[in-house]
């Protein structure tokens, strides 16, 4: 007997699912190599925006927003939160042997992080899918800016707590973010793989305009970024990628 998910979930789906297994792999490889799993997450937001490139190409499933977003749980909302308890515990040396409250300190903005993610998916699913707009932070770009600072060498044990901290609010905000246009994704998407790639390459060079390029849109795009909504919203990304 055939499992169920055959001949309901398209390709696109099986993207989306494997993103999720990215998000484990991460988990885990956080404490054995912080940089190898800050590229595995870069990894699954490149697969992120992969799916809907898919979707659009061969048709997405009604399944298909909603994977999206349990994926995007384990991708960009635990895996994350777990870099950053790797990083902010070993660089101030809090003990993982007993509970102390630095260690519940850590824990609870590293819980408040996948908290605020979670409720930013579900948000995302029953509200912002049809606009050319989403309201918060996507959680796709809060793991990436995470991620990229990781690999570009900011790994401030107490930076890295306070971004962190700073996401938990900025995920769940009014701030509405417009998405970015095909061209613009696609410029970024280019920075992405090759911090992937080489990211040590030139002194962390793309690591460093990743992060640039996140900080910037995140900052700056609410009120900067222009765009001819009639004109230019069949050239805009797809919702994949925007959570």
């Amino acid at each position: 007997m055939l499992p169920r998910f055959v001949g309901r979930l398209g390709i696109a789906d099986a993207v989306t699912i494997a993103n999720a297994a990215l998000g484990f792999v991460a988990v885990v490889v956080a404490f054995v190599d912080i940089d190898l799993a800050a590229r595995l997450i870069l990894l699954a937001a490149v697969a992120d925006g992969l799916d809907g490139l898919l979707a659009r190409r061969y048709g997405g499933t009604d399944a298909g927003p909603y994977l999206d977003s349990l994926a995007d749980v384990a991708s960009f909302a635990v895996a994350p939160a777990a870099l950053a308890f790797v990083v902010v515990t070993d660089g101030l040396n809090i003990s993982l042997e007993s509970v102390s409250a630095e260690l519940l300190f850590v824990l609870t903005i590293c819980a408040l992080f996948v908290a605020m993610a979670v409720a930013r998916l579900g948000m995302y699913t029953a509200y912002d899918t049809a606009d050319d707009y989403t309201e918060g932070v996507q959680t796709t770009l809060a793991a990436t800016v995470l991620g990229a600072a990781i690999l570009a060498g900011v790994a401030d044990p107490v930076l890295v707590l306070a971004i962190t901290g700073a996401f938990c609010y900025l995920m769940v905000s009014r701030i509405s973010y417009p998405d970015l246009l095909a061209r613009d994704a696609g410029i970024m998407g280019v920075v992405h793989v090759l911090a992937i790639l080489i990211p040590n390459f030139a002194g962390r060079t793309f690591p460093y305009a990743l992060l640039t390029l996140g900080v910037a849109y995140m900052t700056l795009s609410p009120w900067l970024y222009w765009r001819d909504r009639e004109d230019t919203s069949s050239q805009t990304t797809t919702t994949h990628g925007n959570a």
